[in-house]
């Protein structure tokens, strides 16, 4: 019996393979609100499991599984890597610094040489959107997006469900989806696969989603999303249940997105003051990286009982435990899970 059923999911999602029937993990985009909230509750076990003393087990023994960043990251890789090993995989990381991409190698034939080593699932971050899609194409196994470009980072989505999920259970919130919450996505909405991924998921588990950020930093199709559009943060956050921050990605910008980050703060940070035009009780996130003083100042991240971001973060290990367990079970053979969903 999977966590999910334990979790009273019967007439929730179909049973067996077809409550998951991807061999991949590329997008929320590609996901059915019933498979998002198989993901969710299949990470619960999870969740109890990481805050035991004894967080190990051998689910994955005998299985490799690559983590192949072609961007430098320090929280998804090192989530990535300790999930695996919680379940027993064998995980080797791949770094972009020692990739043969540096010399000239293409991307095809990157793919085609990790294949070659039989790996049983492959995590995948790089730089240039479609460039997961592109290695899946090419690998006999399952992949992992853990952010291609300004396309989507589907795990960072999940894991900020789940924390959310978590936070409003503690305040008596008895559904399992976001319907009635408004949450507000506020900074640089342009240049993120964050928010991207976080617009597509909320909204699949009933949430109104606002986003916010300087005019130039506004993505051009967010409304065809479903979301409502704001360049004026006080506005963007009246009555908002959840304000998730931003940071800026100046390291995707090329020519000035903004005056200054001085600037940028007065007009888009989150204040202890700012933040009271929301619900009394508005819950703050971030997926971090943070920048304190522009984005968010930080005695409104060190909130004990606003701030989930410390929790995000927790939330980030289960996740991607959860996604490794299902995506590898048909080549575990496990009951119910064939190749046909």
């Amino acid at each position: 019996m999977t966590s999910a059923e334990n979790h009273g999911a019967a007439g929730r999602y179909p049973t067996g393979s077809r409550a998951f029937p991807h061999r991949d993990l590329l997008a929320i985009g590609q996901l059915e609100r019933h498979e998002i909230l198989f993901l969710l509750d299949e990470a619960e076990q999870w969740v109890e499991m990481n805050r035991r003393a004894a967080k190990h087990v051998d689910l994955l023994a005998g299985l490799t599984v690559i983590n192949a960043f072609f961007e430098n990251s320090t929280r998804t890789l090192l989530s990535f890597e300790i999930a695996g090993k919680r379940l027993g995989a064998d995980v080797v990381n791949m770094h972009a610094a020692q990739s043969s991409v540096k010399k000239g190698e293409t991307l095809i034939d990157t793919a085609i040489t990790l294949n070659a080593m039989r790996p049983d699932a492959i995590v995948i971050r790089h730089g240039s959107s479609g460039a997961t899609a592109l290695i899946a194409d090419e690998v006999d196994c399952p992949v992992l997006n853990a952010g291609d470009g300004q396309h989507e980072h589907p795990t960072q989505a999940l894991l900020d469900a789940l924390a959310l999920r978590h936070a409003l259970r503690e305040r008596g919130h008895a559904a399992e989806d976001f319907t009635g919450l408004t949450v507000t996505i506020c900074g640089d909405v342009l240049h993120s696969r964050v928010a991207r991924s976080n617009v597509l998921c909320l909204q699949a588990m009933g949430a109104s989603v606002r986003v916010c950020s300087p005019p130039a930093l506004m993505p051009s199709h967010v409304e065809a999303m479903g979301a409502a559009a704001y360049t004026d943060f006080d506005e963007a956050l009246a009555g908002a249940d959840v304000a998730m921050m931003l940071r800026l990605q100046t390291e995707r910008m090329s020519g000035q997105f903004v005056p200054s980050p001085r600037e940028y703060h007065h007009l888009y940070g989150l204040t202890a003051a700012r933040l009271a035009k929301a619900a009394p009780d508005a819950i703050v996130m971030h997926p971090g990286p943070m920048n304190r003083g522009v984005e968010i100042d930080s005695d409104v991240a060190d909130m004990l009982d606003r701030s989930i971001i410390t929790r995000q973060v927790e939330m980030g290990v289960a996740i991607r435990m959860a996604c490794l367990d299902v995506l590898t079970r048909r080549r575990r053979g496990v009951e119910g899970w064939g190749e046909k969903a």
